[in-house]
């Protein structure tokens, strides 16, 4: 038998070893948008899933408080059998108690009548508490959005950066064979062929630090997606956005009542503030009916075949050392900070909105500038390889020349990526990333 189990567990464990192996080795799309990056992150990222799990698990913690509310209906059988007649139990308790030889069974019931609303506060309690774990979920929700949309638009930043740092290395290959010809014939000097060479092994480096860059881009949206293995797909380009916030006042408003860590604050300040006044209600008496009834098979001649029975049972609270004073006190002072946390918590957004619509507004302005610059600089590199071609430039100048035209190229090619990685992150502190 031990064998048999032995085999299963072994088939088990290798069966799940080959799903393991399928899902790392499954197929990536030839293309992907970032909608369906961003789909795919929703539906296997762990941190999220497990967000989620929270919140349904919150929701139960709801129910648990309202069954304070329902009748509880039990049932019970008990059998005897004493060593003489008579016994009886004395310790333990002042009174004595006989004990019979007997079978009995039946059931018993009780139901809260009254605590002065206490467990309905409780109730109103566990469900805010409820809705802050939902919310957030939906901030787990919304920053796996922006980590896909912030590695997505890497991939293609860094895409762009290569192939300008490609460019720039095909135009130094072709000046340094260009000077290797000149050279040979004694035209140009081996100093200017050298500071050709110096730039070309210098462009080399820059294709090698994007191709690096755009494969840790990979691995890193493959992270935000939930998958393990890095993304090949070629990925589809993303819409611009036509418009850009005028001023952060366009979006603080939307921030503050948007925003799922605000809104989670907001129900965990009314979640205490319930919770505070049930423990108000802790001194207050609470109203119980009990009811039982069964019957008893075997006994002796001092019982009867069967019993019934009602009741109510009233409890008032009397003294308790202060037990209930010092619980209504941590109760409301935890409220009253729970208050101070959420207006703590507008402030910081307030200047989170600032400083991210300022960032996004510099990379936006920045758009117009990188143009002119490559412009500039193209017509720079013109000018200075016309006067290096007619002698009366330096390979010093017209090297320098180069350099600013590569270094406009990949900025150029950077800034718009930049933009939208910052835009996107100017969504997520507004909460539009929901």
């Amino acid at each position: 038998m031990a064998s048999v189990r032995t085999r299963l567990s072994c088939g088990l464990l290798w069966a799940a070893s080959l799903a393991a192996l399928g899902a790392v080795n499954q197929p990536q799309p030839a293309q992907l948008s970032l909608e369906q990056a961003e789909a795919v992150a929703v539906a296997n990222q762990p941190r999220l899933l497990a967000e989620q799990l929270r919140a349904r698990a919150s929701e139960q913690r709801v129910h648990q408080a309202r069954a304070g509310l329902k009748p509880v209906v039990e049932f019970n059988a008990t059998g005897a059998l004493v060593a003489d007649p008579g016994t009886a139990t004395s310790a333990g308790a002042l009174p004595t108690s006989a004990v019979s030889n007997r079978f009995a069974y039946g059931g018993s019931l009780s139901q809260l009548v009254t605590d002065f609303g206490r467990t309905s506060a409780l109730i109103r309690s566990a469900r805010y508490a409820s809705n802050a774990q939902v919310e957030a979920a939906t901030l787990t929700k919304a920053r796996v959005r922006l980590n896909v949309q912030e590695a997505y638009l890497g991939i293609l930043g860094a895409e762009a950066v290569l192939r300008a740092a490609r460019a720039a290395l095909a135009n130094r290959e072709l000046i340094s064979r260009q000077l290797d010809a000149l050279t040979q014939n004694e035209l140009r000097s081996t100093l200017d062929l050298n500071f050709a060479k110096v730039l070309e092994s210098e462009a080399e480096l820059a294709v090698v630090r994007a191709q690096s860059t755009v494969e840790q881009e990979r691995s890193r949206l493959a992270t935000a997606m939930g998958e393990q293995a890095p993304i090949r797909s070629r990925l589809i380009q993303p819409s611009f956005p036509s418009e850009f916030p005028a001023t952060p006042e366009e979006v603080l408003a939307q921030a503050q009542t948007q925003r799922a860590d605000l809104r989670a604050a907001e129900a965990q300040q009314k979640a205490a503030e319930a919770y505070a006044a049930a423990e108000k209600r802790l001194s207050y008496p609470s109203l119980n009916i009990l009811g039982a009834a069964g019957q008893i098979p075997y006994h002796d001649h001092t019982l009867r075949d069967d019993y019934a029975a009602v009741g109510f049972n009233l409890n008032i609270p009397i003294f308790n050392g202060g037990l209930f004073a010092a619980r209504r006190a941590e109760a409301q002072l935890e409220a009253d900070a729970r208050d101070q946390d959420s207006a703590a918590l507008r402030i910081e957004v307030n200047q989170q909105v600032r400083d991210t619509w300022y960032r996004a507004d510099e990379a936006f302005r920045s758009l117009s500038v990188t143009a002119r610059l490559v412009a500039q600089s193209k017509e720079a590199l013109r000018l200075a390889q016309d006067r290096y071609d007619a002698g009366l430039g330096s390979i010093v100048e017209l090297n320098e020349a180069q350099l600013n035209e590569t270094s406009a190229e990949i900025s150029a090619a950077d800034a718009t990526y930049t933009y939208l990685s910052r835009l996107a992150e100017l969504h997520f502190v507004t909460g539009l990333l929901n």
